[in-house]
């Protein structure tokens, strides 16, 4: 089993998570697996300092661009800047992976606005254009062979920038939020002053090369390629998130990193009933750790085959 990238999971899901942890008496919260960064925008709205980490790349420049970031925006003549000349060949692709995903249309596409993105010298608004790209390509690769003919007959830079006229405004909270790109366990430990650790734990899935994951695309588009990969694989391996090949040996993992973050005064640790752990067995692992408090559920059996579970200790 193994754990590709943090999941997004349908907005049923995450009011069930925000109608759990307003139960909760806490201003600030550790996200250890942040995914999309839906769930730390709302979480900042309600005036929470959230200290968002992924250690997937695509989801840390999410959260800097919609998590941490306060109050910058990209300006008409930045989105100019990222899409100038965003079809016209160069001597060729800095990044030749992309034709793996795209056609090669859009593949130069994606290579020049990678390369624009750079111009940019704020942080936040690289990170903000990043953003708008991926959009872009998540558009692009929703449709298949069967769809293709009902995607709109646009030029991707139309479709950027109408992701960009419609992409949430930076919140500006009075707390200061934060967004990395940590190994988890590391993560957790350096967390000093946050309340509140809600653990999203990683669902394992079927053994399969990280490169293989439908989201993969984004991380070798920011990165510029797909020959990171081994190490990517060599430097998760015996953590929460990699490849495990038993029941016992997950458990162990979270038991672990539960042990980490035994200094942060609250968890609320989400779990999908997928088959693989059961909720019970993962309250027995938290017991051994500390005393649990509540456990909800919610059934997603309908549309999803699963139950969903958030433990609080």
């Amino acid at each position: 089993m193994a754990y590709i990238a943090s999941a997004t999971f349908p907005n049923g899901w995450l009011n069930f998570e925000l109608s759990v942890l307003r139960r909760l008496k806490f201003s600030s919260i550790a996200l250890p697996f942040t995914g999309e960064p839906t769930f730390g925008m709302q979480l900042k709205r309600w005036n929470v300092r959230v200290a968002s980490n992924d250690p997937m790349n695509w989801s840390f420049t999410k959260a800097t661009a919609l998590i941490e970031n306060d109050a910058e925006r990209l300006s008409g003549d930045e989105l100019d800047t990222i899409l100038d000349d965003a079809y016209i060949p160069r001597d060729r692709l800095d990044n030749p992976s992309l034709l793996r995903w795209f056609n090669e249309t859009d593949a130069w596409w994606f290579d020049n606005v990678r390369f624009n993105a750079e111009r940019l010298d704020a942080p936040y608004k690289r990170a903000l254009a990043l953003t708008l790209g991926m959009m872009v390509g998540d558009y692009v690769l929703s449709f298949g062979e069967k769809s293709r003919n009902l995607r709109e007959p646009l030029s991707l830079s139309r479709v950027f920038t109408q992701f960009a006229e419609s992409v949430p405004l930076p919140q500006n909270a009075s707390l200061r939020s934060r967004a990395t790109n940590q190994e988890v366990r590391t993560f957790v430990a350096e967390r000093r002053h946050s309340d509140l650790l809600f653990l999203r734990l990683p669902v394992p899935i079927q053994l399969q090369p990280a490169r293989a994951n439908p989201l993969a695309w984004r991380e070798e588009w920011l990165l510029g390629g797909d020959d990171f990969w081994e190490e990517f694989e060599r430097a998760r391996a015996g953590k929460l998130g990699s490849a495990v090949q038993s029941k016992q040996q997950y458990l162990d993992l979270v038991e672990d990193l539960l042990r980490t973050a035994a200094h942060l005064p609250a968890w609320a640790i989400a779990h999908t009933e997928n088959g693989f752990i059961t909720t019970d067995e993962l309250v027995e692992t938290i017991s051994r750790v500390r005393k649990v408090d509540t456990i909800y559920t919610k059934d997603f059996s309908d549309l999803l085959g699963v139950r969903a579970a958030i433990v609080t200790a």
